[in-house]
Order: C-alpha cells, then structure tokens, then sequence
C-alpha cells in the first residue's frame, strides 16, 4: 500500500522533482491515448474526452453536468493524431483533449480553443487583516459585517484529533455526498488526518458558540492552503446564507493575523459557468496555472458540428482559455439569439480581458449548420 504522505505529494507537490517525474508518468500513460463518447438520453450535444485520463475525473464528468441529461458512455483506444485532427470520436458534436503542453500543436485546429487543464485561484494576504475586506465587493462587504453581528459568527481553531473526526464525518463527507452524490471525490480519511490537520489548521466557523462549518487547511511555507470544506450535516441552507463566504473572509484575516503571504483557495476547471469559481471569484483571487504537474497540462475544445444544443452548450459555458501572449482572457460565445453570458464574470487579477466570439463565425464551415436561436437558461454547479 502507498503511504497517504508519498500519494498527497505525488498529486499535490510543486517540487520539480515530483513535477518532472509526474509529467514523465503522465506521457507513459497516455502513449496509446482512449477516447470516451458520452451521448446524452435525452436533449443536448454528443461530447467525447479523450487523452490525459486525468480528465475522466476532472473535465468530463463537468461538461456532462453542464449538458444536464444522463449519459451512455463508449470508450475505446485511439491515437493521439486522430485524437488532435478529430477523428477519433466521430460521434461527438464536441471534442475536450487533453494534453501534456509539448504536444499541443504548433498551429490549433479550426474550430479550436487551448484552455488550461485546471486553474488555481490564490489570494495574497498583508498584515493588515483589514485589507482583506476590501477585497470584497460592497455588497458582500454588507451583508458579511450584517451576518456577522446577527449570527454571532467567531473562528474557531481546533487542534485534537476528535475535532478532525467530527469535521471529517460529520460535515465534510455528508456535504460532498449532498452536493455531488456519485461524482464525490476527495482526500481519503487517512490522507486528510496525516497530510492535511497533523501539516495544518482545522477551522470551525460557530454561529452563537456552535459549529456550523468547517474547514480543513495545508500549511505550506508562508501559504495556507485550502484543501476540505463541509458544513454540519451537509446542510444545503448553509449556502445561500453566506456561511462559506464568512468562513472564507475570517480565515483570510487569520492567515495575516499569523503572518502568512498566501491563501491558495485551490482550483477548478477553466469554465466560467462553474459554480465554485464563481463564489471564489467574491474573494478577488489571482488566476494562475497550478504550481504542481497540472501546469504542464493543456486542454484543447474543438467543435465538430454546428447546432442548436451546441450553440446553447458553448453560450451557456464561457471559458478561460490562453492568449496568444500565454495570458489568459474570458471567452464568451454568442450569436443573434443567444446573449453571451458577462453575468458569469471572469474578471480577477491574472484574467487580461474578455474576448466575444461570434458563434457564425466560429462555427463556420462545420457540417450539419443549424442557426435556430434558443434561449440559454442559467444552471451553475
């Protein structure tokens, strides 16, 4: 059995040693590349992923969330040039590769975009815990100083491993089974007590002197690295009623309280329609490649057919995708009857600009050309 300690710094380390040895890992893997067809049951666009198996984790499972309908997966070997030329899942209406950087083409593909695989968002603490409430905006700066006050919200910082039991069980484990059943993924209970609370703080946000929430974080150096979340009982209310971002907000003070640099709130897929870079966007972070082996990962969107569901899909999920300076800037798709979706705002420091792509245009050339306009309905997870 792998030791928890070997397995967190195998997926997590930013030391170059284990980046260099997990990107040569990675091309061992995917030297006969599989690709996976996902056809909806009901309404919505064919999509495949194929390449890196990283993304059956990571980038498939949330583009089918996005298409909102079951699915019936095929999956079957390929290789990487039909993998970048489309052939390998002619069923598919869109196409997510994804890539070590080194084989992504010099020149993309028609109908293409380059993403990153994942993206971390990070926010940078001074010594004044007062700056971080400027990062907010008004309103939530509004309604976090109202909460507090009428819930009686404090921070806890707890230390025994009972504590750990209880935030593991009890809040974590029943919050990800509520909000993504099957498709949960996590720290294993193992991992969580050896590499996470014995190399870090375990937070409890307390309405009136109870646990309401919590929070399990990594001390890395001067950062302080968000790793678990939960609420007790897994209770959805906590959500709408700013608990996270309370939560979010005391510890980023506590982190300058103790003369850390860095609150790194972890990552996400590059797809402005995610529901969690949404929320973590309020904390204003700065949007950056990952410091482990998903830095060296590439993710290229293709389309492989024109329609009205694949227009809906590409309107309804803008994406961060690369600049041609290697930046990244806020991709909005649209046409005549589909709005681009600039309520799911990109703006955050390392995100320079916003770029609108005309779906007429993009999607030119593309067989089965379908213009009918539909309305895109918003649907964040």
């Amino acid at each position: 059995m792998i030791p928890p300690t070997w397995r967190y710094v195998w997926n997590n380390s930013a030391d170059p040693r284990v980046v260099r040895a997990h990107t040569l890992a990675d091309a061992a893997l995917a030297a006969r590349p599989r690709v996976t067809l996902s056809r909806p049951d009901g309404a919505g666009p064919a999509l495949a992923y194929g390449g890196l198996p990283q993304g059956l984790t990571h980038v498939l499972p949330f583009l089918e969330q996005r298409r909102g309908t079951a699915s019936q997966r095929i999956r079957r070997g390929t290789t990487w040039a039909d993998l970048v030329d489309g052939r390998a899942a002619p069923g598919a209406d869109i196409l997510a590769v994804g890539m070590l950087r080194d084989r992504v083409p010099a020149r993309l593909p028609r109908h293409s975009l380059l993403l990153p695989f994942r993206v971390t968002l990070a926010v940078p603490v001074g010594p004044d815990p007062q700056d971080v409430i400027g990062r907010l905006s008004r309103k939530a700066r509004q309604q976090h100083a109202r909460e507090l006050r009428s819930h009686r919200r404090t921070l806890e910082v707890a230390a025994g491993e009972s504590d750990f039991a209880y935030f593991y069980d009890d809040m974590h484990r029943p919050t990800m089974v509520n909000r993504h059943g099957d498709a949960a993924r996590s720290e294993d209970r193992d991992s969580a007590l050896v590499c996470l609370f014995r190399r870090g703080v375990l937070f409890f946000l307390c309405e009136s002197g109870r646990r309401v929430a919590g929070m399990l974080c990594r001390l890395e150096g001067r950062t302080l690295v968000v790793r678990l979340a939960g609420v007790a009982r897994g209770d959805g209310e906590a959500y709408a009623s700013g608990t996270y971002v309370a939560m979010y907000v005391l510890i980023l003070q506590w982190a300058a309280e103790h003369g850390l640099t860095r609150v790194d709130l972890s990552g996400c897929e590059p797809f402005l329609s995610k529901g969690i870079f949404q929320f973590k966007r309020k904390m204003h972070p700065e949007v950056a490649l990952p410091r482990n082996h998903f830095a060296g990962k590439r993710l290229m969107l293709r389309v492989r057919r024109d329609s009205p569901s694949v227009r809906d899909f590409l309107a309804a999920n803008p994406v961060l995708a690369f600049r041609q300076d290697h930046g990244f800037e806020a991709v909005y798709f649209h046409d005549e009857g589909r709005p681009p979706r600039l309520d799911l705002r990109g703006n955050c420091p390392g995100v320079r600009g916003q770029r609108l792509v005309d779906l007429d245009d993009f999607l030119a050339g593309l067989p089965d050309t379908a213009r009918q306009p539909s309305v895109v309905q918003p649907n964040l997870l």
